[in-house]
């Protein structure tokens, strides 16, 4: 896998991070108003999120696999 390739995965998962940050705030604030559509949003948010981290680390693996 190339180094760009690389940082480029690198930054993904910070996006994905920040997405699972806000994610994570939303469910809390849909737990305090009780409002289930907002609840169901973050937890598919937070799913979805995890998800797109699996696959890029999956990724990662895999081009470090490809190296060697």
């Amino acid at each position: 896998m190339s180094q760009a390739k690389k940082v480029r995965s690198v930054i993904g998962l910070a996006g994905i991070a920040f997405g699972i940050f806000r994610a994570v705030s939303e469910l809390r604030t849909a737990k305090g108003k009780k409002d289930n559509l907002a609840l169901i949003n973050a937890v598919t948010s937070i799913l979805s999120a995890l998800t797109g981290a699996a696959l890029v680390v999956r990724e990662l693996r895999s081009g470090e696999e490809e190296d060697k």
